[in-house]
């Protein structure tokens, strides 16, 4: 079955960085868009980044630009996320997301348009 496994997470003090990982199994990895949601208590699930297919376009949510960069291998079936300058209000449970919906590189990954979810991550940014 799919399994999308992040790792990564954990306590950092604001101004600091984090890379989360995610590694992607049972599924052809080169054919889904990928992205990182975040979620909060009591607050929606939230947008983050995505990255295309081939992993030439990315496209960031306004709180994530200039500052977290996402990628992917699509060798090692993984996608990551590179978090600099963290914020206390990055602190959330970080989740990998892939989509076989074709289309949407260049706007926020809709969270119908998900197939797959890991389980998540914490990332804790202390001030």
């Amino acid at each position: 079955q799919v399994q999308l496994v992040e790792s990564g997470g954990g306590l950092v003090q604001a101004g600091g960085s984090l890379r989360l990982s995610c590694a992607a199994s049972g599924l052809t990895f080169s054919a889904y868009s990928m992205a990182w949601f975040r979620q909060t208590p009591g607050k929606e699930r939230e947008f983050v980044a995505r990255v295309n297919r081939s992993g030439v376009i990315t496209y960031y949510a306004d709180s994530a630009k200039g500052r977290f960069t996402i990628s992917r291998d699509n060798a090692k079936n993984t996608v990551s996320l590179q978090m600099n300058s963290l914020k206390p209000e990055d602190t959330a449970v970080y989740y990998c997301a892939a989509s076989g919906f074709a289309g949407g590189s260049m706007r926020n990954m809709a969270q119908s348009e998900v197939g797959y979810w890991g389980q998540g991550t914490q990332v804790t940014v202390s001030s």
